[in-house]
Order: C-alpha cells, then sequence, then structure tokens
C-alpha cells in the first residue's frame, strides 16, 4: 500500500456537512452586494511578488516573514501566492483600466496564504471576503462600507462585534509623527522588546500594534498621530463621524490602531469581538488613496474592507447562528433496477420543476430492499419519500410519503401519509412537495 499522502499543515479540507455553511455566508454576502451595487472582481491567486513588497511595504510582518514565494522555474520570475487581495485589485484595476470612466465599487472573495502558525480562526490557507471602492475621494464611502459591514452582520444575526476607527492622517502628517514617536521610543530603550528594536527605524508605527503585555504602558503614553493632523486629515475625520452617528452606529476612537499595511492613510477601522479568543478582528480595513501610485499608475482615492471569512464562521458557530442543514425535498425510492428508464427521467422533470430529490443509488446486488431504501431515505432528512414500485409503476403513478410526521395538503383535503400521484402530470405533485 502506498504511503498515505496528507493536507498540508495549516491547509483544510471543507467537506459536507460544513460546506453547507460556506455556501449559505456566500449567498448572503452576493446577496448584500448587489443590494449596495457593488460587482465582482475575480483575480489570480498568483501574482508577482514585486506587487508585494511595493504595495504592503518591505518591513511589514505579511513581506518579511509570511509570504510564500518561489521562483518560477521556467523563467525565473519571482512570484507569490497572494497573502491579501487588495493589491491585487489594484494592479487589475490598473492593468484593466476599471476607473478610466469614473469610479467602481468591486467585491471578491477567495483564498490567501500565509505562512505563520495555525490556530483557531487563523490558517496557512485562509479565505477572504473584500469590498473595494476606487475612484472615490469622499468620506461617505468610508461610511458607507462600514454601514455595509453593520448591515452583514444584522444580516447574519450576529452581535458582540465592535467598531474601532482611527484616521492615519496623510503621509507629511505620519512623517511628523514618525519623528516624534522615534524619539520617545529611544529614551525608553530599555523597554523595547526585540521586535520593537528592529521596527524602531524602518516602521515605528507597527509598534504601536504590540501585543506584548510589558509595552502596552509604554505605547499607551507615546505620542498620538491624532495629534499630527492637518485640518483636512480632521475634517475629513469628523464627517466620518458624522456620518457614523447619522446612522446611529456606535464607534470607539482607537488612537493605537494603525493596521498592518503601509499603504493606509486617513480613515482606517476594525470590528472587532472578544468571543475568538486572541483571533479578535474579524473585519477591517481602510482609505489607501496612494497605493495605486505605489504600484505604477495615476493617483485614485480608494477604500475598501476584508474580513476573514472562517472567523465568521467561527463566530456564527460560537453563537448558535449557522443556518439548518439543507436537505432534499424527497428521496426516490425505487425496487427494481429495470424501471430505471421509466425512473430517472421523472425524477430529471422534478429537479427542473424545482425540486430537489435524492434517488437511491443501485449497487452490486440491485436496488436492495424497501427497509434499507427507507432507512437511507430517512437519514437523507428528506421530507418525502416517492416510491416507485411494482404497484405504482404499473397504475402509472407514484406514492407520496410523508417521512416527517403527518402533514395535510390543506387545499386538496388529503393526507400526505399517502398519496397517488401520476406519472405524467409531474407539474401537479412537484406543486405538492414544494407547498408543504
Amino acid at each position: 500500500m502506498a504511503e498515505k499522502i496528507s493536507a498540508v499543515k495549516g491547509m483544510n479540507d471543507i467537506a459536507p456537512p460544513v460546506s453547507a455553511h460556506w455556501e449559505w455566508l456566500e449567498e448572503q454576502l452576493r446577496g448584500l452586494m448587489r443590494r449596495y451595487g457593488y460587482r465582482n472582481l475575480r483575480t489570480p491567486i498568483v501574482e508577482p511578488t514585486a506587487l508585494f513588497v511595493r504595495g504592503l511595504g518591505q518591513v511589514t510582518d505579511i513581506v518579511e516573514k509570511e509570504m510564500y514565494s518561489f521562483e518560477d522555474r521556467l523563467n525565473g520570475e519571482q512570484l507569490t501566492l497572494r497573502p491579501e487581495n487588495t493589491a491585487g485589485v489594484v494592479r487589475a484595476a490598473i492593468e484593466q483600466s476599471l476607473t478610466y470612466d469614473g469610479g467602481k465599487r468591486l467585491y471578491y472573495m477567495g483564498p490567501m496564504f500565509r505562512h505563520e502558525r495555525p490556530q483557531r480562526g487563523r490558517y496557512r490557507q485562509f479565505h477572504q471576503f473584500g469590498v473595494e471602492a476606487l475612484g472615490f475621494a469622499g468620506p461617505d464611502v468610508d461610511a458607507e462600507l462600514i454601514v455595509l459591514a453593520c448591515d452583514l452582520w444584522a444580516a447574519l444575526g450576529l452581535s458582540g462585534i465592535a467598531l474601532e476607527i482611527n484616521s492615519l492622517g496623510q503621509p507629511h502628517e505620519r512623517l511628523a509623527h514618525r519623528a516624534s514617536l522615534i524619539a520617545y521610543l529611544e529614551g525608553h530603550a530599555e523597554q523595547l522588546d526585540e521586535d520593537a528594536r528592529r521596527r524602531l527605524h524602518t516602521n515605528p508605527l507597527r509598534i504601536l500594534d504590540t501585543k506584548n503585555p510589558l509595552m502596552q504602558d509604554l505605547v499607551n503614553r507615546a505620542p498620538r498621530l491624532m495629534d499630527h493632523l492637518g485640518p483636512e486629515s480632521l475634517h475629513h475625520f469628523n464627517r466620518l463621524r458624522d456620518l457614523l452617528d447619522a446612522h446611529g452606529i456606535a464607534y470607539h476612537i482607537n488612537p493605537r490602531l494603525v493596521r498592518g499595511m503601509d499603504y493606509y492613510n486617513l480613515s482606517v477601522f476594525e470590528f472587532v469581538t472578544t468571543q475568538l479568543g486572541s483571533q479578535g478582528t474579524v473585519c477591517a480595513g481602510g482609505r489607501y488613496d496612494g497605493l495605486f501610485e505605489q504600484i505604477g499608475g495615476k493617483s485614485v482615492p480608494a477604500v475598501g474592507w476584508a474580513l476573514g471569512m472562517e472567523r465568521i464562521l467561527e463566530l456564527l458557530k460560537e453563537q448558535g447562528r449557522l443556518p439548518v442543514q439543507p436537505t432534499p425535498d424527497a428521496y426516490a425510492v425505487v425496487t427494481d433496477t429495470g424501471s430505471l428508464p421509466r425512473v430517472m427521467p421523472v425524477l430529471r422533470s422534478l429537479r427542473q420543476a424545482g425540486v430537489s430529490v435524492q434517488m437511491h443509488a443501485c449497487g452490486p446486488e440491485g436496488m436492495g430492499s424497501m427497509k434499507s431504501q427507507f432507512k437511507k431515505a430517512d437519514a437523507s432528512g428528506a421530507r418525502f419519500a416517492l416510491i416507485f414500485g411494482p404497484s405504482e409503476l404499473e397504475q402509472g403513478a407514484v406514492a407520496i410519503k410523508s417521512l416527517r410526521g403527518p402533514r395535510a395538503v390543506a387545499d386538496q383535503g388529503e393526507a400526505v401519509q399517502q398519496l397517488l400521484k401520476p406519472l405524467a402530470d409531474v407539474e401537479s405533485w412537484a406543486a405538492t412537495l414544494t407547498a408543504i
């Protein structure tokens, strides 16, 4: 026997019945996008490594430690499995001239890849859903995206998700803050951990996002970026707050919220929960007006967010909000293989009429006993069994038997426990199956 091959650690199969939860969540997301006027964009899983080095920043955790990068052995090109998709969306928008005729509202979903320690809600292959609004400079679209996320929590029935917001201002304001932050941290060098010392002169803003409890007091006393914002940045932030207030959306201003990528400016935000342990961020994003130019395009304002689908599903499970598993409307019990040429076209017509039907499969010894078929029919969760026995077929009919307790067809006054319906009148008994 050959040696068993297993999936790569942290890259998981999604099989039934769990895959049904994914399908349901994807349907909810697509429906919300239609209502807000966002359209789907699909980008490659593999991108040039330079896209992420230039877009995310050379000294970010993702670029330094987490990317799956490799050399194409055919032409030597440096490639990377996408660790996030905002840079890919901007690359596609530039390459496809998506914003030449005005702004675009886009969404994506799919797998991302980061080499980190697998844990609950955090995997090496994980799935993100994201929205990107390209070509819109005002805080109204920042607010729209935050409201959209809040509508998603409501549609999913989720609670206990808090919103944190901040402003990173513009690059020149961050430079002024950076200088004062470095001076402050250099004055407390003995309190810096190894990671903070490494970042002190390359990306000091990320030190504010440290999870080291021994550095929290130091970070809390550090100079605040908000104190370096000019009138235009403050106006943008205050207008965002006004619009959130108008929607009755509660938020907390977190001056230490900086996000992990270098491309953010002005508004940044996170939706957080205390119900997923250390993986408390379920959705995050902000404005990235300079990213188009960093990647080689013309200046285009943009804002977006992404959520981790595994984390949302974990939260749905934690709050008991996962949907009931889908089951077929009916299970077809067929007593004789010789009747399959007559039965299978009828089942196809049923499915075309909108009825979900699972047919008992023929084994090496035929269709099996009625008893065994009814056991499988019951285990399938179907509401009805469709019995195609010799006597039924002789009459040109099917027997419909309820598998989930006695039910009645009120408008016909018939007991559903055992109905006979003519095979030729599929539309009639299809309506019976879907109406009850």
